[in-house]
């Protein structure tokens, strides 16, 4: 049995562990069933991104006319599209080739599966299996699509943003796409292919599209989807799936009122949400935690409640974003791997994460709902202006009352005059988040327990301090403990740190 000081479990935000180590020259193994790189790089925020960013030039272009740009027969190249996202995935074996260089790491391709309580089993595609022992565990496995049970779904084919980027991948767009789920993924795909020319056909289960936006932008985001003829059902249950000759056609039922319909279209796209990927780490065998959903419990300082493994990215379930999962690679690397006192360690706090989906216009959010806000018993007020009151949004085109007019809705504690939360639809929503991500995470904190059950003796010790932080709004690093929406702008401001650093 091969023993290391630290043995990482997925190549996404945890390779920052993974660095972290090496530099302090751990004798590492990085185990990886997929393509190094995770999820963002392989099938989430970069090759989506990459599609998107075409699809809303496209859709600026026909708009071009409000403001004096005519622009005839514009087109979406399938091709050069495909081709800029495949470039970006393929740059997934680089990174395993970059580790492979390093004398004191070993990678593992393979399906990792826990045979103790610090004792991993590495199943290889031919089946044979390595044994190893690590002293530090991190656990960066992800997620994927939660596939519902459909009957009819399986015999006749889907895809999922799995399959998608990968055996999957269309030559030219379809024709006409039913997408299963009005979350952030489903939107986003759904964006993408109607600008491309294809039927798109949403079937969602919540009354609202982007539920987990305010009402006021969720109901803004169906009346854009909706002006752009994609067809929108919400309130609806998926029935079965059968096939008609090259189409594939989902029953569906009105939860409200029984009634059924019929959609049908050349491929089916299934997006309801995420689930964690668990299921094949064996954690029975150890004494990690799963909480109802099946993610990993975690504490603030990203501990499970096994001694020496830590959790880190979608697998815990606080949120599912690229920039969280590095925040917290981040704070294990620079509380276990940079020599510092337990006084300076860091910790996480999800109460300002940025939640961005990147569809025609953008949304996005960070801090408290109203809805959220006044059950936490805030007196609540609430502060919302339009792109066309602006100089700059008037020069976009934007007009007031327009449909398209897109605002920011910030939630204010009516006593302190606090700002809890902003929300914001409309054109490079993304970038102008951050400045409120910003004042968010700035001050001082105190360490809050995530989890007061979940304790190593470094952690109850510093709750008891209690341990305070504070962010410096002048000082450059606060920059890196300042989450950023990936991919957004706002990652060429705000990463300056790093490069800062590395003069």
């Amino acid at each position: 049995m091969k023993q290391y000081d630290v043995i990482i479990i997925g190549t996404g935000a945890a390779n920052i562990i993974a660095d972290a180590a090496i530099r302090q020259h751990k004798q590492v193994a990085i185990i990886e069933r997929g393509r190094f790189g995770g999820t963002c790089l392989n099938r989430g925020c970069i090759p989506t991104k990459v599609m998107v960013t075409a699809a809303n030039l496209l859709c600026e272009i026909r708009e071009g006319a409000r403001i004096g740009i005519t622009a005839e027969n514009a087109t979406l190249d399938w091709d050069t599209l495909a081709r800029r996202l495949w470039q970006k995935i393929d740059e997934s074996p680089a990174i395993q080739a970059y580790y492979d260089q390093f004398p004191n790491v070993d990678t593992y391709n393979g399906t990792a599966s826990f045979t103790g309580k610090k004792t991993i089993a590495v199943t290889k595609a031919d089946g044979t299996a390595e044994e190893l022992e690590g002293r530090q565990i991190f656990i960066g496995t992800g997620g994927r699509t939660n596939i519902p049970v459909l009957p009819g779904l399986e015999e006749c084919g889907y895809i999922t943003s799995e399959t998608f980027f990968g055996p999957k991948f269309p030559g030219k767009p379809y024709k006409s796409l039913i997408v299963i789920g009005g979350g952030p993924i489903g939107c986003e795909f759904s964006h993408v292919f109607e600008a491309a020319g294809t039927q798109v056909t949403i079937v969602q289960h919540n009354v609202r599209l982007l539920p987990k936006e305010e009402p006021e932008i969720s109901a803004f985001m169906l009346r854009q989807f909706q002006n752009r003829h994609i067809d929108v059902r919400l309130n609806q249950d998926t029935i079965s799936v059968r096939r008609e000759g090259d189409e594939k056609v989902l029953t569906i039922r009105n939860r409200t009122d029984g009634t059924t319909a019929e959609v049908r279209a050349e491929e089916i796209l299934v997006a309801p949400g995420i689930r964690p990927m668990t299921e094949l780490l064996q954690l029975e065998h150890t004494d990690v935690r799963l909480d109802s959903r099946g993610y990993i419990e975690t504490n603030e300082f990203l501990e499970t409640s096994a001694d020496g493994i830590w959790a880190l990215g979608d697998v815990n379930g606080r949120a599912p974003f690229r920039h969280k999962a590095n925040y917290e690679a981040e704070i294990i690397a620079h509380n276990l791997f940079s020599h510092m006192p337990r006084e300076n360690w860091r910790w996480a706090q999800y109460d300002a994460v940025p939640a961005v989906t990147y569809t025609y216009p953008e949304t996005a959010h960070t801090g408290l709902t109203e809805e959220g806000a006044r059950k936490q018993g805030y007196d609540v007020e609430t502060a919302v202006n339009h792109y066309s009151a602006s100089a700059k949004g008037y020069a976009l085109g934007y007009e007031p009352g327009a449909s398209d007019d897109g605002f920011i809705k910030l939630i204010i504690d009516k006593t302190s005059k606090q700002i809890l939360g902003a929300h914001i639809v409309g054109h490079e929503a993304s970038i102008l988040i951050q400045p409120f991500v910003n004042l968010l995470m700035c001050g001082t904190h105190t360490v809050q327990p995530l989890r007061p059950d979940i304790a190593s003796a470094d952690a109850q010790y510093l709750r008891d301090l209690p341990l305070t932080r504070t962010l410096d709004p002048r000082s450059v690093y606060t920059l890196s403990e300042t989450m950023t929406p990936h991919p957004s702008l706002s990652e060429v401001t705000m990463w300056t740190r790093y490069y800062y650093e590395k003069k």
